[in-house]
């Protein structure tokens, strides 16, 4: 079993930047591929990209690339989601998430995700 908290949400202007953490309790994430997703007021759960065990791949989805970087510190068993340029539309509650098989391409469905934090909070004011 694996637990999984986020942490590093809060409130931010826009162009500015976050740093957000998942810490894994439990056991290793070290095999594990990892996803951060988020959820905007109203709107569905999207995948905002991942990375695979060994940290070799890393996905994003278009809307993210260039302004965030996912990055890994399988030691310190926790998953980092950088995020600059933050806009306003990126406002959402963000998740991590653990996949059990871990791969070269990390998922992009939920589904294939077996343990998820509770969210953290990031609002990007205009």
């Amino acid at each position: 079993q694996v637990q999984l908290v986020e942490s590093g949400g809060g409130l931010v202007q826009a162009g500015g930047s976050l740093r957000l953490s998942c810490a894994a309790s439990g056991r290793t994430l070290s095999t594990y591929d990892m996803g951060w997703f988020r959820q905007a007021p109203g709107k569905e759960r999207e995948f905002v990209g991942g990375i695979n065990w060994s940290g070799v791949s890393i996905w994003y989805i278009d809307s993210v690339k260039g302004r965030f970087t996912i990055s890994r510190d399988n030691a310190k068993r926790t998953v980092y989601l950088q995020m600059n340029s933050l806009k306003p539309e990126d406002t959402a509650v963000y998740y991590c998430a653990a996949d059990r098989q871990g791969s070269y391409y990390p998922p992009r469905v939920e589904a294939e995700y077996d343990y998820w934090g509770q969210g953290t909070q990031v609002t990007v004011s205009s």
